[in-house]
């Protein structure tokens, strides 16, 4: 079962953010980039990443002898149903995660040919300018996307360890507003890095304050100290289409700032699991080259416009990427332009999506939906479907109920119940369409906010 606005189901807890640098490396000035190779290509240190069970491969930095043993993860009892906080560690130079396993407004751009028929009323062939139309939205956003360095530290048997880590994010608003991934801000312990940097394109750079954290899923806004600075267009996730043009900008391996990747929207609303068993849900899936040290980083479509921050990349694959929509983030982003806390709804609820092959073996009386019922908790203990107390049960929502619609919204594969509660703030009253044995109900839910523990 899952849940995306419950508190009482308990992961892996969120550890995210940067990693330590690698054994027998020199330590390396503060924030100085990476020098690109010269000559024939030595094989680079972060080729070779020691796996920890965790997302991230880490590497580590030392002044001078062997560096003391890393931190252990900790348990820190932070828990939620369907989007859990993410364990990463980044590479000295990056920040994405690895996936185990995976269970635009506008389209691309207009043609250069014809899309009509001729004279003999036959279809002629049509070419589209793809390459223009990647140069025109890397040379607009660039400018804005920018790399960030952080420096935190974990506390371990031995002492307390430095940790540095290089992520990207988007600047969406021209006074300093920054958009990127929790868990580039985060240390491994889930702590909030003790420094940022945040570096533009033409080489400024800024001290970084984390305004907030999303509660909901991997995201995180960065204030900056700036005006009249470049920002990128914010477009709408809602109308990416399988097939579409997308661009990527982002600074992979923490090394190659501003690289520019393309590729196409492979499929939408899709679910993966990453190394610490934690799910993320409705993300993009892309074959944009999507690396390490791209977290954070803009997803455009072919007009330049912003449809996903990059989080995810598969292990052991070619060309799987994921995003989270831009539509999923819009609400926090007008909320800290607000100068408001960042908060999501709650409603208190465990479900499954339905689909037709569990429509199927429970006999249920529609194909779309999200089913309520009880779940399991990380000790594998049974959790209640409804929590007591909570919105969905001042409403009266009950175990077995059907949720098929959300203020005229249809829950389904492209609807899922999780993103269409995120456009709405706590505190708003919303029309929940229910199926309940033969029945269909109409009961108005008051959301509540997301605790930030879960």
């Amino acid at each position: 079962m899952t849940d995306p606005l419950d508190p009482n189901r308990t992961d892996e807890p969120p550890m995210g953010g940067p990693s330590p640098a690698e054994p027998g490396v020199g330590a390396t000035p503060r924030y100085a980039p990476v020098p690109e190779p010269r000559g024939d290509w030595a094989r680079p240190t972060w080729s070779e990443p020691v796996v920890r069970h965790e997302p991230y491969s880490a590497t580590f930095a030392s002044a001078g002898g062997p560096p003391p043993a890393p931190a252990p993860r900790r348990g820190s009892g932070i828990g939620a149903i369907v989007l859990a906080s993410l364990i990463s560690a980044t590479l000295a130079s990056g920040g994405t995660y690895l996936v185990l396993d995976a269970s635009g407004a506008l389209d691309r751009p207009a043609p250069t040919g014809t899309t009509t028929g001729d004279a003999t009323g036959v279809r002629q062939p049509i070419t589209v300018d793809e390459s223009s139309a990647i140069i025109e939205a890397a040379a607009a956003v660039s400018p804005a996307v920018v790399r960030i360095s952080v420096e935190g530290t974990v506390t371990s048997p031995v002492g307390e360890i430095p940790e540095s880590g290089v992520g990207s994010g988007v600047i969406y608003d021209a006074d300093g507003w920054v958009l990127t991934n929790r868990h580039v801000v985060r240390t491994s312990s889930g702590d909030i890095a003790d420094s940022l940097v945040v570096e533009l394109k033409d080489g400024r750079q800024f001290e970084g304050e984390v305004y907030g954290i999303d509660t909901l899923t991997d995201l995180a806004i960065v204030k900056i100290d700036g005006t009249e600075l470049p920002f990128a267009p914010i477009g709408d996730s809602s109308g990416l289409k399988v097939g579409q043009l997308v661009i990527a900008i982002g600074s992979p391996l923490g090394t190659f700032s501003n690289t520019v990747t393309s590729g196409i929207v492979s499929a939408t609303g899709r679910t993966i699991r990453v190394e610490d068993g934690s799910q993320l849900t409705n993300l993009i899936q892309t074959d944009a080259a999507i690396n390490p040290g791209n977290s954070g980083g803009p997803l455009l479509d072919a007009a330049g416009n912003v449809v996903g921050i990059n989080t995810a990349i598969a292990r052991d694959s070619n060309g799987i990427g994921f995003a989270i929509p831009i539509n999923i983030a819009r609400p926090i982003m007008q909320q800290a332009l607000a100068g408001q806390e960042l908060a999501r709804p709650y409603i208190g609820i465990r479900y499954e999506p339905v689909t037709l092959q569990l429509a199927e073996s429970r006999d249920l009386p529609v194909e779309a939906g999200a089913l309520i019922g009880p779940g399991r908790n990380a000790a594998g203990e049974t959790v209640p479907a409804i929590e007591p107390g909570s919105p969905a049960d001042d409403a009266g929502l009950r175990d077995g109920d059907i949720i098929v619609g959300i203020e005229d919204v249809t829950i389904d594969s492209e609807h899922p119940l999780d993103a269409v509660l995120s456009q709405f703030a706590p505190g708003a009253t919303v029309d929940v369409d229910v199926v309940r044995g033969s029945q269909t109900l109409s009961l108005e839910v008051m959301l509540g906010t997301r605790p930030p523990d879960l």
